[in-house]
């Protein structure tokens, strides 16, 4: 969970938030934040790497989207794109990607690093393409954390799928939801029930949500996903590395070696067509 600077400061609280709400805040947040994100985050995730969260987990490494050489000539969505990084590492393998987010200021980002891939400014509950328009469709923790209706994004992800397409997206670990959001030991302690589903809220003197995350618990996911047509074939939590010694918010060596921090979902379309 994150803060910013404000005239007053963000007050945070649990609270629900609706779809409207949610994008509004998360494209706003994101517009004023992704100077910073990419000044603090950029070298770690690379021009051109496809990294799956915190723990530094590389596609490169995991496959889940395949075999890299079976990349090459597959029309790929990548959701919640930031600034493209791993839309160029699919580029780089042959794919042909497309590298969507809300943010406007995220994709002012990825023109600044350059490259060949094709940029949309979109919500990823309405996504502007024609359905069966992509073969593979991905997301390192980009919109799923955000969004109040996940099944909604996820529905939209099958109908653009072709049919037998894999979706693989990343988010936050929900057993992170009981503990503190913070790297040191105070972040190692229950502080909350786990099965509490009111979303994280961040909002201004008026009280209008400027930051909103959504809770999920592992067993939601999974019929969330299940609801948005896909079968999942895999779930992996990655382990936290000995060559990774950063902090990122709240994810910290100290944490990654005892609580998994990152969830990864891998799910396919049937072949058959609707």
């Amino acid at each position: 969970m994150s803060q910013e600077i404000y005239a007053a400061e963000p007050e945070a609280t649990r609270r629900d938030a609706s779809e409207a709400e949610s994008s509004r805040a998360s494209r706003g947040w994101w517009d004023r934040n992704a100077d910073e994100y990419q000044s603090d985050h950029g070298a770690f995730l690379g021009d051109d790497r496809f990294v799956w969260g915190p723990e530094g987990l590389d596609e490169a490494e995991a496959g889940l989207l395949g075999p890299a050489e079976s990349l090459k000539g597959l029309d790929v969505l990548e959701i919640g794109a930031g600034a493209a990084q791993c839309s160029r590492w699919l580029a780089a393998r042959g794919a042909r990607p497309v590298a969507l987010d809300l943010s406007h200021r995220q994709l002012q980002h990825a023109l600044r690093i350059g490259g060949e891939v094709p940029l949309v400014e979109a919500d990823a509950g309405v996504l502007p393409f024609r359905d069966g328009s992509f073969d593979l469709a991905c997301s390192a923790y980009g919109a799923v954390p955000f969004v109040a209706d996940p099944v909604q994004v996820f529905r939209e992800v099958h109908r653009v799928l072709r049919p037998g397409g894999r979706w693989v997206f990343s988010v936050t670990h929900p057993i992170r939801w009981a503990f503190p959001d913070e790297p040191g030991p105070e972040g190692l302690s229950v502080a909350a029930s786990y099965f509490d589903r009111t979303p994280y809220v961040e909002q201004d003197e008026r009280g209008d949500a400027v930051y909103v995350e959504h809770h999920r618990t592992l067993g939601d996911r999974v019929r969330d996903v299940v609801a948005g047509g896909f079968r999942l074939v895999d779930l992996v939590e990655p382990e936290w590395p000995a060559w990774n010694h950063q902090e990122w918010g709240g994810w910290s060596p100290l944490r990654g070696n005892l609580i998994p921090g990152t969830a990864i979902f891998v799910c396919e379309r049937d072949r058959r067509r609707d």
